[in-house]
């Protein structure tokens, strides 16, 4: 979820990631997760870390981004990906960590 400011509502974080508040915590389907009201209004930064969703800002730009929830605890425990080295468009091996400090997103695909 991509927000442009913090202060958003229970129906918003909804809308953006199928987690609804409710009296009995934060649910989706069948599943719910014991959360506090934390004052009046909805707490985006309460909901996140109740769900373990990283938060990150991206003070350039002025978005920040909301990652999925990891409630299984199988979440990366840092950002830093291991070395990948993988043939370029000419055959010549490229290493991921060419690109470190630099923004990456990596997209995998498989045929099944």
């Amino acid at each position: 979820m991509i927000l442009t400011q913090l202060d958003i509502t229970a129906g918003q974080f909804e809308l953006g990631t199928g987690w609804s508040a409710k009296p009995e915590g934060l649910c989706r389907g069948d599943s719910c997760v014991p959360f506090g009201t934390h004052g009046a209004a909805f707490s985006l930064n309460a909901a996140a870390e109740t769900l373990g969703m990283p938060l990150v800002h991206d003070a350039l730009h002025g978005l920040w981004a909301l990652g999925p929830e990891t409630l299984s605890g199988r979440a990366l425990t840092n950002v830093q990906a291991q070395e990948l080295v993988l043939p370029d468009l000419s055959g010549a091996p490229f290493r991921l960590s060419s690109l470190l400090g630099r923004k990456v997103v990596l997209v995998a695909w498989a045929p099944y």
